[in-house]
């Protein structure tokens, strides 16, 4: 009789688990539905309750922290190099990933990247609230942590091995520096069309830098031995090869294959 009630179980179990996730979802989005319209730290918990329609309780039951209703989706998050850098392509190098995938991100205006319609309400949103801005860098350092554990594995490096956590810290460093100018540029009022060509030549430019060191970058003028060529362009890279650049005419950035927002596609 026992195996009778086990497909009855289960179902229902199913169907509870699936419950549970649209109103912790459905919590979640009305809570930053008002945090972007109000601000952060002008709505309460109990606000949030009563725009749900569930008890404060229920509310804790799925959030522990209101900083948490915000970021709903941070296990997402620091999961998600890490993730990426799993999957990576055979033969694939760390920053040759997470070049591509930061293209492919401002290709599909995915919000990592800022470069999506509304990015603007979400940025003031986050830095008008010093309560948000420390989580979100408690975020980016989890996640950074992650893939610095991932570099070391995969590599072998032992414990003393500086190299995973400095290039880990290098990629968020270059990824967050990109999405804070992005940030600036949409908060400013300029649309995705005006900034679509600086904002892909400048990721093919600071991937460059990741990829092929600073080298001479920012070295001080020759003295009276002529050291550089005269005609070595100051921010370049002596002994390294010109990055990849925005094509807008071709619709393209040189050298990663991926298509450029700049001609609409």
């Amino acid at each position: 009789m026992a195996e009778d009630h086990v497909p009855d179980v289960e179902p229902e179990l199913g169907l509870r688990e699936r419950k549970k996730r649209e109103t912790r979802r459905r919590i979640a989005d009305i809570a930053t539905g008002l945090f972007m319209t109000r601000g952060f730290d002008n709505v309460t918990i109990a606000d949030v309750a009563r725009t749900a329609d569930v008890s404060v309780n229920t509310v804790f039951n799925y959030f522990r922290t209101k900083e948490d209703l915000f970021f709903d989706r941070q296990d997402e998050i620091i999961e998600a190099a890490g993730r990426d850098f799993r999957d990576r392509r055979p033969g694939e190098g760390a920053v040759a990933l997470f070049r591509r995938r930061f293209f492919e991100g401002l290709d599909a205006r995915a919000f990592q990247t800022a470069f999506h319609e509304g990015s603007e309400v979400w940025t003031r949103t986050v830095r008008d609230s010093p309560a948000l801005m420390a989580r979100q860098r408690e975020i980016g350092r989890q996640a950074q942590d992650r893939l610095a554990d991932l570099l070391a594995e995969a590599t072998g490096a032992g414990p003393d091995d500086i190299a995973p956590r400095a290039a880990a810290a290098m990629i968020f460093a270059v990824q967050n520096t990109l999405v804070e100018q992005i940030a600036d540029r949409k908060t400013a009022g300029e649309t995705l069309q005006e900034m679509a060509e600086d904002v892909y030549a400048a990721a093919a430019r600071a991937f460059d830098l990741l990829e092929h060191g600073l080298g001479r970058y920012a070295a001080a003028p020759a003295g009276t031995t002529a050291d550089t060529p005269a005609d070595t362009p100051a921010d370049t890279p002596a002994d390294t090869p010109a990055g990849p650049r925005a094509d807008p005419a071709a619709g393209t950035t040189a050298g990663t294959g991926v298509e450029s927002p700049a001609t609409g596609n």
